[in-house]
């Protein structure tokens, strides 16, 4: 069996599962975030009185965070006076940030878990060899009900990734690559797993940002074994005991992909799919009006690190905007710690409070018709940050700060090697 198959298998009371089999496995965690009141609706029309476990339910507001409408703000209300009365031991408003980031950061993923959240990018928490998957209303009120829930046991794609990254490449350029040599329907309801020498050394943040795009192929959920950075993330954060499951040497993998980074230049995912890849060498340098880091992919102190090597002691260009919404608080007071807020906003960048943002096209920095924004989310299609008019490429946040600083898509490279020489 594969590691992901024995998590399976544990949590339905069997000795073995399969790829094709359904199974009724009990839930680790279930996340809602506020864009899913209908969860509560569907609960108690299930005839739901009180939730399975208080422990292992949390609501997360970070897709209207902070409320930007009437009706938003509705919704929290509801979801707030729910969480109360079901007296959640874990519940994150307002001023918390994204629920895949507040849940790594407040020790609620381990290894070997089942985690189920209201939004597809739960594989993000693949990276701690967790089974995360996201799910819908419907079935989210059965958790809540039953603390269970049936899983068809996927095929597992199997991703080595090898080689070292040259400097001003990283791990969303990687994973951008592997999606447009895919493709977006590569992995439909299969699982991932990433491995390889890159992916053994890789840092919590990078393996997260892998992770999570995973699901941009169609992936039910992805995978990495824990590596040592790993274990030293979760041993500050949590007292849980968990098991590292390992996938036996005979298992059968659907499909196998190998893939040598060590030449890889940055990449753009170019409008409106985010499987249209090329080499930033190959793009054209398009003039652009907004430039985004932040959300559940490019949000973590790493890559607003990144922004501020490359905008220290600089200014934006005067005809472009660019907006930066730390994945967390926790992100946010570390980034101003560092000094990272003040010098980025000395640069002409606008910080929002932690949260979705515009990466969902609700507020927070939304484009017009006929505007172009480069951005470190995860998605690029027609509308997906305001107007279908809009046209949005997707890069990591090394580049999208570059083309901020030069006001059209830029190859950062140059800039950090410029910057390293005048440090």
């Amino acid at each position: 069996m594969h590691a992901i198959e024995k998590i399976l298998a544990k949590a339905a009371g069997k000795d073995e599962v399969h790829a094709g089999e359904i199974v009724n496995c009990r839930i680790d965690f279930a996340e809602i975030n506020d864009l899913y009141l209908q969860t509560i609706y569907s609960f108690y029309e299930m005839g739901g009185e009180k939730v399975w476990d208080k422990d292992k339910v949390a609501f997360v507001f970070d897709h209207y965070s902070p409320a930007p409408t009437i009706n938003s703000a509705q919704i929290h209300k509801e979801m707030r006076q729910f969480a109360k009365e079901q007296g959640f031991a874990h519940h994150f408003d307002i001023n918390t940030g994204v629920c895949h980031q507040v849940l790594a950061e407040s020790g609620i993923v381990w290894p070997g878990m089942i985690l189920v959240a209201t939004d597809s990018h739960t594989t993000t928490h693949g990276a701690f060899g967790a089974f995360g998957t996201g799910i819908g209303a419907t079935d989210m009120a059965t958790v809540l009900i039953s603390g269970e829930l049936w899983f068809r046991v996927p095929e597992v794609i199997k991703i080595e990734i090898n080689g070292q990254l040259q400097e001003g490449v990283y791990a969303k350029d990687v994973i951008l690559h592997i999606i447009g040599k895919l493709k977006a329907d590569a992995a439909v309801y299969k699982a991932i797993e990433f491995c390889g020498n890159y992916i053994e050394n890789l840092d919590v943040a990078d393996r997260m940002t892998i992770c999570n795009m995973a699901v941009e192929m169609g992936a039910k959920t992805a995978y990495m074994k824990p590596n040592d950075k790993v274990f030293e993330y979760l041993s500050t954060r949590m007292n849980e005991e968990f098991v590292i499951e390992e996938t036996d040497l005979d298992y059968d993998y659907s499909e196998t992909y190998v893939f040598d980074v060590s030449k890889l230049s940055p990449q753009l995912a170019v409008p409106h799919s985010v499987d249209n890849v090329y080499s930033i060498e190959n793009v054209d340098k398009v003039k652009i009006n907004q430039a985004f880091i932040g959300s559940c992919t490019g949000g973590r102190i790493e890559d607003i690190e990144a922004a501020f090597k490359i905008l220290n002691g600089k200014k934006i260009h005067p005809d472009t905007r660019l907006i930066i919404i730390p994945a967390s608080t926790e992100v946010f007071q570390h980034a101003m710690k560092l000094g990272y807020i003040q010098s980025l906003v000395k640069a002409g960048a606008t910080f929002a409070s932690p949260g979705c943002g515009p990466c969902l096209g609700v507020h927070e920095g939304l484009l017009t018709e006929g505007e172009v924004c480069i951005s470190a989310t995860n998605r690029n299609f027609p509308g997906r940050m305001g107007s279908t008019g809009a046209k949005i490429y997707l890069a990591s946040p090394a580049c999208v700060a570059a083309s901020a600083l030069e006001g059209k898509i830029t190859d950062p490279r140059e800039l950090l090697k410029e910057a390293k020489e005048n440090a």
